[in-house]
């Protein structure tokens, strides 16, 4: 590891100091459709004071252009983007050509935009925040449309795989994924979908999304009451004033077919739509396990005026799945039973229904100041029922546990920032504010069973297992209803004191309350138990210091503050204040050779100095056994280091990679009875994490449009169960039930051909048919798919 790190310091500070300062001469020509010169067009560059005209000949000329493989698109107002890429060698002259296919007889100006490097585009990340993540004192990544598209993304543990640290912590029952990041559990507060806290109790549709954000670290800044690893946003594909759309069938192993669609376009000059939709039927690896799903995105994007634009956009997603809770475990060591056989009964059936509403409206006041309203509904309700917990005694056998679970979940969201650009003397300011609101409403049924099961046998020979009678009937016996409501007020500026020194300072207050209720129903009359209502609040600041000695490197260091509710009373009956976790990070980002090479690494290091544990003593000082008793005397530490690798050497061609390396461990715990051990490692948090993958499309010549790649995934090992906990009456006095997980690797490989508005692409997984598993406690043990094929064919219009 240490050497490792050494050698890429070597590697970075080796080529700190290369400049790029080259620069060459552009000369452009604009010409009509039909093939005369457009004089007097104005030409602009980017957002950057270079402007110039098109001369009678349609020709201009750019002095200074930085050197280096560019992209350049030119875009105009009623016209079709026109990209081109294009090679300018310092202290030569560089020549580009653009023919105009539409009516311009109302054209007056024209932008060049020139590809930015991830380090240096800017970005939109999450409910409005606009910055360059070079000058973002936190390591964040961005997950394009285009990679989920040649990777064929189906589900959003494959498209995390592209992120490093994050990872599938689990995937209990098949219900849902949970990820992880940097030791910490992102699932439960941390994930969003458009800006807003997302319910993720499902397995979210990909085909619909534009990009995927991650935000590592503490965002408490912007969102209360999430976790520090970071925060996960899915953003959906927006209307476009542009006509176009593709329609795709993906076919592959175990029956799966895949239909989509997405199209766009104008209504009016001032109205655009887009419609995307898709049904997926399919198969599995695991007998009997089958899936049927179908999701619908419309939008709408009205033009109010020139500085004022609604996006109003609604989804639903409606899926069957089959709950699977995998192969089981027997002591420490997972069941040596094929992959593919199924333990649960084979009427066993889930169902997801989730639904949700948005509106954005977005005025900008003038070029630097921007207002931002956001308003959303989600209506969630998922119900299973089945066999599950899979847990055999030593010899294999096993009476089928019988589980029905329902859950409903209403969230209403609204959010109000603002955003502007202003300086006082020398000093430029980028202020970002705001106020948001969410009130989230839960219900969860309990059910029970008579008799509690479904069936026995022993799991190593399931040929003569007593697969059971009529599927029984579950008696609902309680609801417990949640309430919860969440404020938040919050404002930070990125304040450049020069060129190159930046400070980040931000700081938000949160409010919190929440209460619950159960109604017992197996008493006659109902008996609703009211709980006590919690009230949390806590002022979250941030600080980030920025150094950019050149324009392609960023030096930075932050400390930012985050809190995580707790439930339980303190020693005196009284609601326990939350945990409040401490984060600092240093990192440094750097472009290399013109942007063609983009490398983040990051330092971390997260304190949860006052984490919740049970009270050695009541208040009467007398020894405590109720676990709801608690103080807050523990602690954890997350510390580690991350890089991230982006880089087009060559047109055509894109790479990513990352690693990420994790210790957290409980530093201080009571001792007491049912406390953790001190030292342990966190359950389902691999200290190793690596990614890489290429994509290569041939821009010219006689195979112009074939293409191929191939991406590998590394986990490394870990432990699942739950973790290690002091109990007197086990021999050693611990109660041990850590799983033991070895590390293991994916690689994916890939091809494809493009042929004017057709194209196919074929990919085939895990290649070398690697057999691991995602273990959830100890009873959801799933393994990992096997080697599949996937086919992808599209037409676009």
């Amino acid at each position: 590891m240490s050497n490792r790190i050494k050698a890429l310091f070597i590697l970075l500070f080796t080529t700190f100091y290369i400049q790029a300062q080259d620069s060459g001469i552009i000369e452009g020509k604009i010409l009509s459709a039909d093939g005369f010169p457009l004089p007097g067009i104005a030409i602009k560059l980017g957002k950057v004071a270079k402007t110039t005209e098109t001369d009678v000949n349609g020709e201009f000329l750019f002095n200074n252009f930085p050197a280096g493989n560019h992209t350049i698109t030119l875009e105009g107002s009623g016209m079709k983007k026109q990209s081109k890429e294009i090679k300018v060698i310092p202290n030569q002259t560089n020549y580009v050509q653009f023919k105009l296919v539409e009516d311009i007889t109302t054209l007056k100006e024209l932008v060049i935009k020139i590809k930015q490097s991830p380090n240096k585009k800017k970005e939109t990340v999450l409910s409005g925040l606009n910055i360059k993540p070079i000058d973002l004192p936190q390591s964040i990544q961005i997950i394009g449309h285009h990679v989920i598209e040649q990777q064929q993304a189906v589900r959003m543990s494959d498209v995390i795989k592209n992120v490093n640290g994050v990872y599938v912590g689990s995937a209990r029952g098949g219900a849902q994924e949970s990820f992880w990041s940097r030791g910490y559990d992102m699932s439960a507060n941390n994930m969003f979908k458009n800006g807003f806290r997302f319910t993720n109790g499902s397995m979210p549709e990909v085909s619909s999304l534009e990009r995927v954000e991650v935000l590592k670290g503490s965002a408490a800044l912007l969102f209360g009451n999430v976790a520090p690893g970071g925060i996960l946003n899915m953003v959906t594909k927006k209307p476009s004033f542009k006509s176009g759309g593709e329609i795709t069938m993906q076919l592959g192993s175990n029956a799966f077919y895949k239909p989509s669609i997405d199209i766009y376009g104008p209504l009016d000059k001032n109205i655009a739509y887009r419609f995307t939709g898709s049904y997926e039927n399919s198969e599995s690896f695991r007998d009997v396990v089958k899936k049927e799903r179908y999701y619908i995105n419309p939008s709408v994007l009205f033009k109010a005026s020139e500085k004022t634009e609604i996006v109003l956009q609604g989804d639903y997603l409606h899926d069957n799945w089959t709950p699977d809770f995998g192969t089981g475990i027997i002591g420490k060591t997972i069941a040596d039973i094929p992959r593919n056989t199924y333990l649960g009964a084979e009427w066993s059936n889930g169902q997801t229904r989730q639904a949700s509403v948005s509106g954005l409206v977005k005025h900008e006041f003038d070029e630097n100041w921007k207002l931002n309203f956001n308003s959303s509904f989600q209506n969630y309700e998922r119900t299973s029922k089945g066999t599950e917990r899979i847990q055999p005694e030593a010899n294999g056998d096993w009476k089928r546990p019988l589980g029905q679970n329902r859950n409903l979940e209403q969230v209403i969201g609204e959010q109000v920032s603002l955003q502007g650009n202003f300086s006082t003397g020398n000093v430029k300011h980028q202020l970002f504010t705001g106020v948001d609101f969410e009130n989230s409403f839960l219900q969860a049924y309990t059910f029970a069973f008579d008799p509690k099961t479904y069936g026995s046998g022993n799991i190593f020979d399931f040929d003569n297992f007593n697969q059971g009678g009529a599927i029984p009937e579950g008696t609902n016996t309680k609801i417990v209803k949640t309430d919860t409501n969440r404020f938040g007020i919050y404002a930070q500026d990125l304040i450049s004191l020069t060129d190159k020194f930046k400070v980040l300072a931000g700081i938000r207050w949160s409010w919190q309350e929440s209460q619950a209720n159960t109604s017992d129903l197996t008493k006659n009359p109902v008996v609703v138990k009211e709980d006590v209502k919690r009230i949390d609040q806590a002022f979250t600041p941030k600080i980030g210091l920025v150094y950019q000695p050149t324009k392609d490197m960023s030096l930075f260091a932050s400390y930012s503050n985050s809190f995580t509710p707790n439930s339980g009373t303190t020693v005196d009956l009284k609601v326990i204040k939350p945990s409040l976790i401490d984060q600092y990070e240093l990192g440094i980002k750097k472009d290399f050779w013109r942007g063609l090479l983009s490398t983040n690494i990051t330092f971390y290091q997260i304190e949860n100095s006052n984490l919740a544990q049970t009270a050695e003593f009541k208040a009467d000082g007398s020894s405590n056994t109720d676990s709801s008793i608690k103080v807050l005397s523990g602690s954890t530490k997350s510390k580690g280091v991350e890089l991230d690798i982006t880089a087009r050497p060559i047109e055509g061609l894109s790479i990513l990679a990352g690693y990420s390396y994790n210790d957290m461990q409980y530093t201080k715990t009571s001792g007491l009875e049912g406390s953790f051990i001190v030292g342990d490692r966190l359950a389902r948090t691999p200290a190793n994490t690596a990614n890489l993958s290429f994509f290569y499309t041939l821009p010219s010549g006689a195979l112009k449009g074939l293409s191929f790649g191939s991406s590998a995934n590394y986990i490394g090992n870990r432990v699942g169960g739950w973790n290690n906990q002091y109990r007197a009456a086990e021999p050693n006095g611990i109660f041990d039930r850590e799983i033991p997980l070895n590390d293991y690797t994916t690689i994916d490989v890939s091809a494809g051909y493009e042929w004017g508005k057709f194209s196919i692409l074929c990919k085939l997984s895990n290649v070398a048919n690697e057999l691991n598993y995602t273990v959830h406690e100890n009873y959801s043990v799933n393994p990992i798919a096997p080697r599949q094929v996937m086919t992808a064919l599209k037409y676009k219009f």
